[in-house]
């Protein structure tokens, strides 16, 4: 594994890990956890390490602290050399942002078990691992603590195309659920956020991916989504990053298991 830290002199610091920051949504999000005066701890994979490194000067820049750490959510052993590293350098941890995922695009009966089994691990079992190893750790510090879950609020045709990916994410917001009843007696809440159509590296897969199925160009299959948007624009990372900075923050104590859409309003719920 490798850890890359900075240090800036805080007073009364509170600190938070993101998950799969190098780069999107991510990203956002803990430049604006930074902005909101949390100390970050900046995960992604090592492939990645270049956008982490960059992460965290960008975080040095507004002037907190970071230590970046490159590794795998799927691997539970992971997860918990990340939170003892974040721990170690930033002090207690208040927030877990379990934002990796990763997805998929294709004919249900098309994919293969290796494909799932590799979709699984990131999205459902990096959640698990994160959310137990987080949860424990707050539990072992005696303090309250922060869980947010990255879900999914796409729901229209293309999830045809994206059937493993749109079940994970379902996934999730069962799981946020079960953490948040079983966390709750320790005054840890658990929450989920729910992008919609965002513009991101992994839109950009995605709509690669729809364009070799249904011959549209590159952008078409995500400007097509538009049309669906009750505020007739897709979504930037940071949209998603305003609504983890309230799920972050004191306002949303008394919110829990809730999974939360910020799209536009793609999906009404």
């Amino acid at each position: 594994m490798r850890r890359f830290l900075t240090n800036t002199a805080q007073s009364n610091p509170r600190s938070a890990i993101v998950t799969g920051a190098g780069r999107g949504i991510g990203r956002a999000i803990a430049l604006r956890l930074a902005q909101d005066g949390f100390d970050i701890c900046v995960n992604d994979l090592d492939k990645n390490v270049e956008d982490v490194n960059s992460v965290v000067k960008e975080i040095q820049l507004l002037g907190r602290s970071g230590v970046a750490f490159c590794g795998d959510v799927s691997s539970m052993a992971s997860v918990e050399e990340m939170i003892a590293t974040s721990v170690t350098a930033l002090g207690p941890l208040n927030v877990m942002v379990a934002n990796a995922g990763i997805a998929q695009v294709g004919w249900p009966m098309d994919i293969t078990e290796a494909n799932m089994r590799k979709l699984f691990e990131v999205n459902v079992f990096g959640v698990v691992n994160s959310n137990i190893a987080a949860g424990q750790q707050f539990i072992k510090q005696g303090t309250k603590g922060k869980i947010l879950n990255a879900a999914s609020g796409v729901s229209f045709k293309a999830d045809a195309l994206l059937p493993m990916y749109s079940a994970s994410k379902a996934a999730v917001r069962s799981l946020t659920q079960s953490f948040a009843t079983e966390l709750g007696r320790h005054g840890i809440t658990v929450n989920g956020y729910a992008p919609g159509i965002v513009q991101s590296a992994m839109w950009k897969h995605i709509d690669a991916e729809l364009g070799k199925i249904n011959g549209l160009p590159q952008g078409e299959n995500f400007n097509s989504f538009t049309k669906n948007i009750a505020l007739r624009r897709t979504s930037v990372p940071e949209d998603a990053a305003k609504l983890v900075s309230y799920l972050a923050g004191p306002d949303s104590d008394y919110v829990t298991g809730q999974t939360i859409l910020v799209d536009g309003g793609l999906v009404f719920s």
